[in-house]
C-alpha cells in the first residue's frame, strides 16, 4: 500500500516543531510554543501552493487531505493532555481560565456553523 502525502506532513511537522522551539527560546521558555499550530499553517500553505502550481499528483493531493484530517484530531488530543497537566500544576486560576475559554468556544459553535451554510450563500447570489 502506498502512502501519499506523508513526506509533506512530516516536513511541515518538523518545521513547525523547530519554529515552536525557536519561539520558546526567544521568550525564555524551555519548550515548544505553538509548534503544532505552525505545522498546521505550513501544511495548509504548502499544500495550497503546490496545488496552485499543479505540482501535486491527484493521489498525493488525496493523501495530503487524508493525513491532514487525521493529523488534527490526533495532535489536538495529544496537546490537550499536556495542557491539562500544565493547568492543574499551574494552580486554580489556570484551571478557571481553561474552563472559561472552553465554554466560550462551545458557545461560539452555533454562530460559526451558520457562517458557512449553503442557503446563505445562495441567498447572496440572487
Amino acid at each position: 500500500m502506498r502512502i501519499y502525502g506523508v513526506a509533506l506532513l512530516a516536513a511541515c511537522f518538523l518545521m513547525g516543531k523547530l519554529l515552536g522551539l525557536l519561539l520558546g527560546q526567544l521568550i525564555n521558555i524551555k519548550g515548544d510554543i505553538g509548534g503544532v499550530g505552525f505545522a498546521m499553517l505550513l501544511l495548509m500553505i504548502s499544500s495550497i501552493y503546490l496545488r496552485k502550481k499543479k505540482w501535486l499528483a491527484i493521489e498525493t493531493e488525496k493523501g495530503v487531505w487524508f493525513w491532514s484530517s487525521m493529523y488534527i484530531p490526533i495532535i489536538v488530543a495529544m496537546t490537550s493532555t499536556l495542557n491539562v497537566r500544565a493547568a492543574l500544576s499551574g494552580g486554580f486560576l489556570a484551571v478557571i481560565v481553561g474552563i472559561g475559554a472552553t465554554l466560550v468556544c462551545m458557545l461560539l459553535v452555533p454562530l460559526l456553523s451558520k457562517i458557512g451554510r449553503q442557503d446563505k450563500l445562495d441567498s447572496h447570489k440572487k
